[in-house]
């Protein structure tokens, strides 16, 4: 864990933290006109902002006030019976028979999921909500939304040159949920709203610690690690892994770059987490590629070359096979 220096305005404790095996150091906190704040991003290194006022007109939501303003759209809640809720991509069950998701997806009215956490007394399940923001929202939530600091993001994608938004995701968890640690294929501006949420991000780099489920398999871009219980044995990479940390709170801006990994948990006994993400298309790959490349680069053909192999093979489960077959007692 890293080692914080003591903030009197802290609204939160350590002990509040799961405990993990690796160390970590801490991402930078900064304001937003800070200097050092665009050499970061511009080389694609995580960096708190904690005055950019992205989602100021979203501060003062709450479960209240979004059962009251949300609409009667159907949104996306996943339901486990544990504190981990491990992303799967439905469509790619196909290919993986006995694959088991450890939780399920269920449509439901906003009051619906209010009231399933108000009874969370009587059951043994856990929820998380995901929702794309759609057209089906209240007007007070669009007004809010209309509100939010576009011309700073804005600027922000025109810089880099990145792509379109591709989607502001809702989030809402219980205490202590846990999005075991993933990479995305976007770049992340991570807007917390409500409540306190712990990231520890991990760079392209360190790919061969973290083991990554195959292509192929619904849990695509996840870590097969259980970081509470890392088995040594089967991932002996993983010992030598060091994250970056922060705990974000309401009005913090975390900014993910693309194929950063990222452990997000909600802070045990910190009531209920509200977040907005704005995920932006990466910038178009450069028509002239410079030497050596970089991690993500090399991730990304690694993602191709599993994703080719899949196609000439016609089954995914043939992959791995071929792959060892390929570099065994060749490449060592």
């Amino acid at each position: 864990m890293a080692e914080r220096s003591a903030d009197a305005n802290r609204q939160w404790s350590e002990v509040q933290l799961r405990k993990y095996t690796f160390t970590t150091k801490d991402i930078p906190r900064m304001s937003h006109s800070d200097p050092r704040v665009e050499a970061l991003i511009d080389n694609e290194e995580p960096v708190v902002l904690t005055d950019t006022n992205l989602v100021y007109p979203a501060l003062k939501w709450d479960l209240e006030y979004l059962q009251e303003n949300i609409g009667d759209g159907d949104f996306s809640v996943y339901v486990a019976k544990t504190h981990k809720f491990l992303y799967y991509d439905e469509k790619k069950m196909v290919n993986f028979k006995n694959f088991k998701p450890k939780s399920r997806r269920e449509e439901m009215k906003f009051s619906e999921f209010v009231e399933k956490l108000r009874k969370i007394d009587q059951s043994d399940n856990r929820y998380y909500l995901q929702q794309t923001l759609n057209d089906t929202v209240g007007k007070k939530i669009v007004m809010d939304f209309l509100g939010f600091n576009w011309n700073w993001i804005n600027k922000q994608q025109t810089k880099r040159n990145w792509g379109q938004l591709t989607s502001n995701l809702l989030l809402v968890g219980m205490e202590g949920n846990v999005t075991p640690a993933h990479y995305d294929e976007q770049q992340n501006f991570f807007a917390q709203i409500k409540g306190y949420k712990r990231c520890i991000l991990f760079p392209p780099d360190q790919f061969d610690c973290l083991y990554p489920y195959p292509v192929h398999h619904p849990c695509d871009r996840q870590s097969q690690v259980d970081f509470e219980n890392p088995d040594y044995e089967r991932f002996p990479n993983f010992r030598n892994v060091v994250g970056y940390e922060t705990v974000v709170g309401p009005g913090d801006v975390l900014y993910i770059p693309m194929y950063w990994w990222h452990h997000i948990e909600s802070l045990l006994n910190g009531g209920i987490t509200i977040t907005v993400n704005f995920w932006y298309k990466g910038a178009p790959t450069p028509k002239r590629i410079e030497y050596p490349l970089k991690s993500h680069q090399k991730v990304a053909i690694m993602r191709n070359i599993e994703k080719m192999l899949g196609e000439a093979l016609g089954e995914p489960q043939e992959v791995g096979p071929l792959l060892n077959m390929m570099i065994k007692g060749r490449y060592d």
